[in-house]
């Protein structure tokens, strides 16, 4: 095996991607500041009993595991951000009231999440804990949308479910974990044969809705199909009615309602949520409601939120991010001094040549050059 070879779904950011990154990073973690939003920084590992907490089987499967040699206690390469933003709110801030938290960094899959899905993505992501209204979830989708936009994406499709329809469901037919965690899978496959099959022992009526589900995508004419046609079960009609006020005041993007869209539901509690965009076969975006995290860390919270990753956006934006280097002349003119400290202070990036180099071996990191006209010194774009 080769020394330079990576492990698979695991790549490095070369310079150019990279500085794409670097933009986006910059500018949405300044529209989270602008809309009040405060920067935290978990760590990348910790104890795995607290990255565990309130999150379900799945995010064990995809958590990296290894053994700290202070303590022989286990502990996890983080998978996911939100829990430990979780974490910082309920015992490390400890705020009345509202807060709002942003974050970024790298995260570690023991599995890709999708098709050509890295490893190793840089999430980013916003949480508004303390307010379990519907104000809250307008507000974290609506924020979406903006970062979104900001970043150049502008044709959005978001598709808004409610895990509260489905663990109504499996109540009703008296599900236990393992056969929750069963169908959930069956569900997200939309595997309509195979959720029969498992069903077979349940009441036919709450087997005809489970069925059903998958079949509940579409548009917002959906909400009507699903009044009349599920069972009628209060928490049925609240999280119907939460999905008929949310999507109603969702402004651009298009919005559909799929009822099986359940991701992450062993932490989720209510609205969830992904958005797509073209040029990418998964979502480019997730995000809902998850007020029993906060309950898993001894301090029940509402909370929702949503996360996407840093590198999957700028592959579909790759217009964004800071211009190219500046090539100036190796030279002990004054007056070209002065221009290069002009140009870096206005957050340029200037290179100096270097003797034995022609200007075509500088070309992959610089699009401009300062050439002197006549006494003055000017940028311009090199041919």
């Amino acid at each position: 095996m080769t020394r330079w070879a990576l492990p698979e779904y695991i790549a490095d950011v070369l310079p150019v991607e990279a500085r794409r990154v670097e933009g986006l990073r910059r500018a949405l973690l300044e529209a989270f500041r602008a809309h009040g939003y405060e920067l935290v920084m978990p760590p990348l590992l910790e104890y795995l009993d607290s990255l565990m907490t309130g999150t379900g089987h799945d995010m064990e499967l995809r958590t990296f595991k290894l053994v700290d040699q202070l303590s022989g206690r286990t502990m996890g390469l983080r998978a996911d951000i939100t829990p430990q933003a979780a974490r910082i709110d309920a015992h490390l801030l400890n705020r009345p009231g509202v807060t709002r938290l942003a974050y970024c960094g790298p995260v570690l899959h023991a599995l890709p999440q999708g098709l050509n899905a890295s490893r190793e993505p840089l999430q980013i992501g916003a949480e508004l804990y303390g307010h379990a209204g519907i104000e809250a979830d307008m507000e974290i989708q609506n924020l979406l949308l903006h970062v979104l936009e900001i970043a150049g994406l502008k044709k959005v499709r978001f598709d808004v479910g409610h895990v509260g329809v489905f663990r109504a469901l499996a109540d009703m037919a008296a599900l236990d974990e393992a056969r929750s965690e069963e169908l959930f899978a069956r569900l997200q496959a939309k595997d309509i044969p195979a959720l029969r099959q498992s069903l077979g022992d349940v009441a036919a009526a709450v087997r005809d809705a489970l069925l059903l589900l998958p079949r509940l995508y579409g548009g917002l004419e959906v909400l009507e199909r699903a009044e009349r046609e599920l069972p009628k079960h209060d928490a049925i009609s609240a999280a119907l009615d939460e999905l008929r006020t949310l999507t109603a005041r969702m402004q651009g993007a298009q919005v559909s309602i799929d009822l099986a869209e359940l991701r992450g539901y062993q932490y989720h509690s209510g609205v969830v949520f992904a958005a797509y965009c073209e040029g990418l076969p998964n979502a480019i975006a997730r995000g809902g409601r998850y007020d029993e995290v906060g309950k898993s860390f001894g301090r029940a919270r509402p909370a929702t939120g949503f996360s996407l990753d840093l590198k999957e956006l700028a592959a579909v934006v790759p217009g964004h991010g800071a211009a190219g280097a500046i090539l100036a002349p190796l030279d002990d003119d004054a007056a070209l001094r002065d221009e290069i400290s002009a140009l870096r202070a206005a957050g340029e990036s200037v290179a100096m040549t270097l003797p034995g180099h022609d200007k075509a071996s500088w070309r992959a990191s610089c699009d401009r050059e300062l050439r002197k006209r006549g006494s003055t010194w000017v940028v311009e774009k090199i041919s």
